[in-house]
């Protein structure tokens, strides 16, 4: 796969343009993939192999991008945790949070076995995708893993109850960071051992707490993830959305390249980032509401930050959103690979 421009990118080799791939681009940005939804739930699509290869190599053709995300969810870690877990219409919800259980521990009963569906989509997407395309595997990163399970429920943004536990419980959260880890390691490394070639941590909620909190309750976490996947060889991103100057104490033991969200501009984030530590984003998902003259525009903004950074993977600052027009979204990728990159 050493024709794969990601791959290239990820290892220091120096590319035409940037490698591309969107966060959620498997998803309702895609027509093709609101026509499986009309069919089929978002379980099914996660857990039968067939669908959910299929659905993982949508954006290959829809948008053509650089490399496929396996098509699941950051909730598969607490669902294989022994936590009922329902995808309603809402959004995900719990049976009951663990904010209201009175020890949380026993109630958490990690079963490996459980994910072993996530491994044979991956046999099947290996079997159907491109050979020059690579599969990025990921999981949740703890603080916002844990954040659902607290909450029970996903359609709260600001997570009062996740914030006043950390604060009221601050031993009981490191014993059940340390489950979700050790669980996420297991995750990681089959994921690895199926195919992956590339493995994204997700810690969407990364600027819900003050810094210094979230280094002390959970960087020792993702040092650990991090070390594990980067043991096998497979390239370590971390995306810590919302961290803002945070990003400035991110050190090379801790990933390989660094995604950055839409608050810090590339060039800011490349001053205050370690300079062996690779950059991904940063593109605001919202921008692909305005006129394509507009994208263009604000696009073109971005043609001297990549002729200069060979080690920058273009992505948004956070996921689709699901009422961007398709349109859009394709007119973005075609803009990438036809910008000249002044190379």
């Amino acid at each position: 796969m050493s024709n794969s421009i990601l791959l290239q990118t990820l290892a220091g080799e120096k590319t035409e343009r940037p490698p591309f791939w969107f966060m959620r681009q498997a998803g309702r940005v895609l027509p093709s993939y609101m026509k499986l939804k009309e069919k089929h739930s978002f379980w099914e699509m996660m857990q039968k192999p067939e669908l959910g290869a299929d659905v993982t190599l949508l954006p290959i053709n829809d948008l053509g991008v650089d490399a496929a995300i396996l098509f699941s969810d950051i909730l598969v870690i607490p669902y294989a945790m022994g936590m009922g877990l329902e995808f309603t219409d809402r959004g995900p919800e719990f049976d009951v949070p663990l904010s209201e259980r009175a020890n949380p521990l026993e109630v958490l009963n990690p079963q490996p076995d459980k994910l072993q569906y996530i491994y044979e989509v991956i046999k099947q997407i290996m079997a159907k995708k491109p050979a020059h395309i690579p599969l990025i595997g990921f999981c949740g990163a703890p603080l916002t893993v844990l954040s659902y399970m607290l909450e029970g429920i996903g359609r709260s943004k600001d997570f009062p109850v996740t914030t006043t536990y950390l604060y009221q419980n601050k031993e009981m959260v490191k014993k059940i960071v340390e489950a979700i880890t050790e669980l996420s390691i297991i995750y990681a490394k089959e994921q690895v051992k199926n195919g992956i070639k590339v493995f994204q941590l997700f810690e969407t909620h990364g600027g819900l707490i003050p810094w210094d909190l979230y280094q002390e309750l959970f960087i020792p976490a993702v040092k650990k993830i991090a070390q594990a996947v980067r043991e096998t060889g497979t390239p370590f991103i971390y995306f810590p959305k919302g961290i803002g100057a945070g990003i400035q104490d991110i050190t090379p033991d801790m990933c390989d390249f660094l995604s950055i969200d839409w608050q810090t501009p590339m060039e800011t984030a490349r001053k205050w980032v370690d300079s062996s530590i690779g950059l991904q984003g940063n593109i605001d998902p919202r921008l692909l509401y305005a006129d394509q003259k507009t994208i263009e525009n604000k696009l073109n903004q971005y043609i001297d930050f990549g002729s200069k950074n060979h080690d920058w993977i273009i992505n948004l600052g956070h996921g689709f959103l699901p009422d961007i027009p398709y349109e859009n979204a394709k007119f973005l990728a075609d803009w990438i690979k036809a910008a000249d990159w002044k190379r």
